[in-house]
């Protein structure tokens, strides 16, 4: 199923992404924000346990902010997990 996730205090202004039947990660992309940093992470995150990559991207900071495209990655797929 695909999600759509409009982040906060980052450069990209939302995050849309495919979670599978298994609760693996399908699809991630960002819109907006660093184009191949977040390329990269969409690539590394894809086939993982959303969970896992919850894990592994939840309180990743981005400079002085209190956020980053990781962490509203992580913060979507909690949001998404919890409803399931």
């Amino acid at each position: 199923m695909k999600y759509q996730y409009r982040t906060s205090g980052t450069c990209s202004q939302a995050i849309e992404f495919e979670l599978n039947e298994d609760k693996t990660l399908g699809d991630v992309t960002f819109y907006g924000g660093c184009n191949g940093n977040l390329k990269g992470i969409s690539a590394l995150v894809k086939g993982l346990p959303a969970q896992e990559v919850v894990n592994r991207l939840k309180g990743i900071r981005c400079g002085m902010k209190a956020t980053s495209c990781p962490d509203q990655l992580a913060q979507a797929l909690s949001q998404v997990l919890s409803q399931q």
